[in-house]
């Protein structure tokens, strides 16, 4: 991409580039020689060779790296022009799901479990500069229409309280229940609403309610 005058600016990287990128530094900074192809497709769970063909083949477009091809760790980093990419990954918790449609079942006091979690690095632009951000994977279609499709990764900020509209995971007390909707408190009730024209909201007793976070952003499954 460029401006007027021939100046070229980078393009944002997608997260699989960011990702891809990274792995690529640690690997050289771990082994002193590059990664093949086929280890960046392993290392950063990529179903082919030729998805991380392409993707390095942008990466090297936008002078990150260079490639050597007749050389199968003929991958370069330009140092000067990683740092300021790769070191904006923040790793987060996935902590569980969360359900966008019928609130789904859980057992105990609480929706989810701390102790037994995966990690996934994402840009740290997502988390909005908010502190102990945790994922939770959507399963349903309630919140489609606010962008939020079954498979998504929504990023939540713990909190306990929010504000009407606000896009929250719920936990239904009685119910033992969690659900990903956005929030009214009307009078006694709290009214958790859909983002689906086809869903009815969930009406219950704002006692039987305790909000554990709300939604500051949302990584696609595509």
């Amino acid at each position: 991409m460029y401006l007027s005058r021939g100046v070229k600016v980078k393009r944002p990287l997608s997260k699989r580039q960011q990702v891809m990128l990274k792995y690529i530094q640690d690997f050289v900074s771990e082994n002193s020689y590059p990664p093949t192809v086929r280890d960046i497709q392993n290392g950063c769970d990529i179903s082919s060779t030729s998805v991380v063909d392409y993707n390095l083949q942008i990466l090297e477009r936008e002078g990150y790296l260079q490639r050597k091809r007749e050389v199968s760790r003929g991958i370069e980093i330009l140092k000067d022009t990683t740092s300021s990419i790769v070191n904006k990954l923040t790793s987060v918790p996935i902590l569980g799901n969360i359900a966008a449609g019928n609130p789904l079942p859980m057992s105990g006091s609480g929706p989810w479990n701390d102790a037994d979690f995966d990690n996934v690095d994402i840009p740290t632009s997502l988390t909005k500069g908010k502190e102990n951000v945790f994922g939770l994977k959507v399963k349903g279609e309630s919140m489609i229409d606010a962008l939020v499709g079954d498979g998504d990764l929504v990023l939540i900020e713990p909190t306990e309280q929010a504000r009407n509209g606000e896009m929250v995971a719920a936990w239904l007390k009685d119910e033992e229940e969690a659900t990903l909707k956005h929030f009214y408190l009307q009078g006694e009730n709290v009214h958790l609403v859909p983002a689906n024209s086809q869903m009815n909201p969930i009406v219950v007793p704002a006692s039987n309610v305790s909000v554990r976070g709300r939604v500051v952003g949302v990584m696609r499954s595509f």
